[in-house]
């Protein structure tokens, strides 16, 4: 047998009281791995049991071990009636299967079940003995490494990036079943749990042996979905990047504060404008012939038979594409196509490059497609599906062809259903990458080979540089000469789904900039509906970018990062919802002001009108450029070598309302020196657009706020980090709503969340809110839903960026307990029925966010030993690092689904009792299931799904949230190894309720 399994009960605390009578409980554990079951003594009248156990053994194969999870069921035993069931703990034995991962997973777990949410916890201890399998046809892929962070692992380098890996699975969903009839809602719960929890196992492996066979161990930016299709069956879906991976040593390892030194990292020559005989090298040139130095690189001849050197494999997708020929590019260089294109979907869900990584950056690409679910001819095939993206995948490589690119990086895909109608959407950034950065050792953050670079030519200018032909353009834009090597052309804005660059040059300080829309729809069926859809997405698409567009000019920005779009339907409507972090790259042409201009008869033509919503516009472009401390330096004389020209045309920006082209002409649209965007006003809904656009709540004095991993333009991070997840759901009462009013309903309730964020942190102060990641989603017919997760990081205003890196935290890696925002968190790990689970959320109503007594905050430690055990806090970030710390370990990837339903409602709160009280509960297992690992952190963390349905007159509701990250160990920047408290992984628990109290 390949792989032994061995699992031991040791004890219970806190359990429910399951007999009346006695007050008291008779206690069992079934353990189930596959179709083996063994069960412990029971324990007679104890809430506390001791079972002590004998290691349970399973002989399995290492497929099993990836596919099935650890079931651990306890019972209360009843001698004339059916055992009562009192919860379930699912145990993931994939982190065991990993050389380089735990040993052992050891720790208390909470108990959990779907109808009355934590019941106690248990201790387990579990252990996995490997044998090897030289099987060439084995069907398991133990040892490759997942990580959800969207960079290079720390502690890691990246020999080779192999490029794109994708699947899917289908099964039927428990929910829908005949079988629902007669089952009660806890077994209906358990059965797509458990289901949830084998697809997505199953994916997994099947994800990791598409990487072993193209050469790599590690899957990086692994994004998994869960799509449920109702009837037509339940998908799990994953996407990543498929790479070779090295363990540094701890004496190599990069540090973790490379990002507070953003503009120091060295020079490289294809991330500069061109060489000096005047071309750029590109994928597929030999990079020895120009004129910089030899490099470790060899270019792939064009005639080799040999493999490439970036992706030594055949393509990774099930499908082969027929017209990748069509699709290839061909460089403005005129050489062969770049061997990119060998790969049959050349993306990179990456989001986070070493410098010089990126050599040119093209623009967003993204796709949409409608289809309906009851067109699927076998729902338990994934052909279908299979066949669905691959057409979008298809139309986002053909998009950054159009760009001149071979690359799609920060790609990502996603999907909204309701009813019958799933919309799929894909997005990326088109991109050319260097190969040189492909080799051993280049990819490293912070570690970089100086002999590559021989020229100090600016760095911080080379991704902003055109892809694309000028005289073939694929759109109209206006170029203008770089504003920093003044030898290549860059566009006068950009869009990307990428985080900035590290040697980017910005001016100034960055900003969220959101874009918010809602239309609605008349309620139909099928065809007709999704007939619907299709009509409105192009122009829901155009309205989101123009107001993106409109709010980037008037805060004197000139280049979104981390743009993501999302679409969600409803019955009666669909929501679109853009985020993205402004900045004001130093290369690209200062953008030009806001003019307003009408025709229309009537009082909209006043010109006193007009002038009025003028100069509200042109105040708040230069108090926006005072607030974010945008000063690009004046050009004081003409650029050298060529001048910059006039541009072509004037960049007009228009409503999606037609306009004559003769009008706009007239129009002076000059706005001092620079040239002006337009706004038409040509009816009430212009105008109200208008004041909307003004009327956006400015972020207060101390605080900024972005949805990439780090601010631009703020490097000097403290230790101080607070996660919060926040929830809020509004039901619409007015059946009478207009677009308008939905609008402004949706806008209002975006931006009074953000309120409360500024309200509750104000202690914070100076404070940035990063990596806030919006999911807006439609559950019903009269409900909208908008769930944020984000990370509050405190800066230093008055250290130099030097200093700090200079300077050790002043309290180590564990954050400063005093100066905790929501320390209500670090007890949300409920532990005992009678203790309230509380945490730093916000949901809906429920918003009970004051700090703990002075003195018993300070008690709260990172680790802490209570009553012979150690007791664990699990720090959460949705960021791929911790300020002042420094990951040494990678444990494994944690990748839970959790349902919740309760049938009184009301007794619990409402919707906002029940829903803070779940998302407490996700939070204590997961840190219960790091802890168990022997982690202290979760970095990378995010919860994908938070899907709500309620029912208010049967004071019914159901919720169900997936939450994924990566369990590592952090020390402090001056220590070495982790404390002995830290890694013990006897008797080790997440929750911290036993200690504060």
């Amino acid at each position: 047998m390949p792989g032994k399994l061995k699992a031991k009960i040791v004890a219970g605390r806190h359990l429910p009281v399951m007999d009346r009578a006695s007050d008291l409980t008779d206690a069992f554990v079934e353990v189930k791995f596959g179709n083996t079951t063994f069960k412990t003594d029971v324990c007679h009248k104890s809430l506390n049991p001791q079972w002590n156990s004998e290691w349970f053994k399973f002989e399995v194969d290492d497929e099993d071990l990836q596919d099935e999870p650890l079931q651990v069921t306890v019972l209360d035993h009843d001698t004339y009636s059916a055992n009562d069931a009192i919860g379930k703990v699912y145990i993931d034995i994939d982190p065991l299967l990993c050389s380089e991962a735990a040993s052992v997973i050891s720790g208390w777990f909470p108990i959990y079940d779907t109808i009355h949410g934590i019941r106690g916890e248990i201790n387990v201890l579990v252990k996995v003995e490997l044998f090897n399998d030289l099987n060439r046809f084995r069907q398991s892929s133990c040892g490759v490494k997942f990580f959800c962070t969207t960079s290079i692992p720390r502690c890691y380098r990246a020999v080779m990036v192999h490029g794109f890996v994708e699947e899917l699975v289908v099964n039927e969903d428990p929910e829908y079943q005949w079988i629902d009839r007669i089952r009660t809602p806890r077994a209906s719960n358990e059965a797509r749990q458990r289901l949830i929890s084998l697809m997505s196992g199953e994916l997994q492996r099947k994800i990791g042996l598409k990487v072993l066979e193209m050469g790599g161990n590690a899957v990086v930016g692994y994004l998994q979905c869960f799509d449920l299709e109702g009837e037509s069956g339940l998908v799990v879906r994953a996407i990543g990047t498929a790479c070779t991976l090295d363990k540094l040593s701890s004496g190599s390892a990069p540090n973790t504060n490379t990002h507070m030194h953003p503009n120091t990292a060295p020079a490289s020559n294809a991330c500069n404008s061109p060489s000096k005989d005047g071309k750029e090298p590109v994928f597929g040139e030999d990079l020895t012939s120009s004129s910089g130095p030899p490099t470790p690189f060899r270019a792939l001849p064009t005639t080799s038979s040999s493999p490439p050197p970036f992706s030594p494999s055949k393509p990774c997708s099930r499908q082969s594409s027929s017209s990748d020929t069509d699709l290839s590019l061909t460089p403005k260089t005129g050489k062969n196509t770049c061997f990119f294109y060998l790969q049959e979907f050349p993306f990179f869900t990456l989001t986070s490059f070493p410098p010089g990584f990126l050599v040119h950056v093209g623009g967003v690409v993204s796709a949409r497609s409608v289809k309906l679910l009851d067109r699927i001819h076998n729902p338990d095939e994934p052909e279908t599906r299979d066949a669905w993206w691959e057409e979008i995948r298809q139309e986002i490589k053909s998009h950054a062809k159009a760009l001149g690119c071979h690359a799609v990086v920060g790609y990502s895909e996603s999907t909204s259903i309701c009813e019958e109608v799933c919309i799929l959407s894909a997005s990326g950034t088109a991109a050319i990458l260097n190969p040189r950065y492909m080799r051993e050792g280049c990819l490293d953050i912070g570690i970089t080979d100086h002999r590559l670079f021989e020229e100090p030519s600016p760095p911080s200018c080379g991704f902003c540089h055109i892809p694309y032909d000028e005289l073939n353009m694929p759109f109209p834009a206006q170029l203008t000469y770089c504003y920093l090597c003044r030898r290549q052309k860059v566009p006068d804005v950009l869009f990307t789904t990428i985080d900035l660059p590290p040697e980017a040059a910005v001016t100034g300080k960055g900003c969220l900039i959101q874009a918010r829309l809602c239309r609605l729809k008349k309620k139909a069926q099928g065809e007709v509906n999704a007939t619907a859809i299709s009509n409105l997405l192009p122009f829901m698409e155009y309205e989101l970018h123009t107001q993106l567009m409109n709010k980037l000019k008037l805060r004197s920005m000139n280049s979104l990062f981390g743009l993501h779009i999302q679409i969600s339907v409803g019955e009666n409507m669909l929501l679109g919802l853009a985020s993205a972090t402004g900045v004001y790259l130093t290369a690209l042409p200062a953008p030009g002001g806001i003019q307003i201009a009408g025709k229309t008869p009537g009082e909209l033509s006043n010109e006193h009108h007009i002038l009025t919503i003028q100069k509200r516009i042109n105040d708040t472009i230069a108090k926006n450029k005072e607030l974010y401390q945008i000063n690009p330096p004046e050009l004081t004389e003409e650029v050298v070598g060529s001048p910059i020209p006039e541009p072509r045309q004037r960049s007009r920006l228009f409503r999606s309302h037609s306009e004559s082209s003769d009008e706009v002409s007239e129009l002076d649209l000059s706005h001092g020196k620079k040239d002006a965007f337009v706004l038409e006003i040509d009816d009430t809904d212009a105008v109200e657009d208008i004041h909307s656009l003004l009327t956006d709540a400015p972020t207060p004095t101390g605080f900024y706020s972005c949805n990439t991993e780090i601010m631009p333009g703020i490097n000097n991070w403290t230790s101080g980090v607070q996660m919060f997840t926040s929830v809020r759901v509004f039901r619409l009462s007015n059946a009478n709503l207009t677009n308008q009013g939905l609008n402004k309903i949706f806008t209002d309730l975006c931006e009074n969340l953000l309120k409360s964020f500024y309200f509750k942190l104000r202690s914070m102060i100076p404070c940035c809110l990063c990596q806030l990641n919006f999911t807006v989603a439609v559950p019903e017919e009269e409900l909208i839903q908008v769930t944020v997760t984000a990370v509050a990081m405190t800066f230093d205003k008055d250290q130099t960026q030097e200093k700090t890196a200079d300077k050790p935290p002043t309290k180590g890696g564990s954050e400063t307990e005093e100066q905790l925002q929501f320390p209500l968190e670090l007890c949300a790990d409920s532990s005992s029925a009678n203790c309230q689970p509380t945490s730093k959320i916000s949901v809906s109503s429920l918003e009970r966010c004051s700090p703990l007594p002075e003195g018993r905050s300070r008690s709260l430690r990172s680790s802490r030993s209570f009553g012979g055990s150690s007791v664990t806090v699990v720090k959460m970030t949705p960021l791929s690092f911790l300020p002042g710390t420094r990951i040494i370990k990678y444990l494994g990837i944690i990748n839970m689904f959790f349902i919740r339903e309760t049938t009184s409602l009301r007794e619990e709160g409402g919707v906002s009792g029940f829903l803070h009280t779940f998302i407490a509960e996700v939070f204590s297992m997961v840190r219960a299931h790091v802890a168990a690992l022997g982690g202290n952190a979760v970095v990378s963390y995010s919860m994908k799904e938070c899907m709500l349905m309620e029912n208010p007159n049967k004071n019914q509701a159901q919720c169900l949230i997936n939450v994924s990250g990566d369990a590592v160990i952090c020390v402090r920047e001056t220590d070495q190894e982790p404390t002995p408290s830290t890694t013990n992984i006897g008797h080790t628990s997440a929750s911290a309720t036993d200690e504060a109290t």
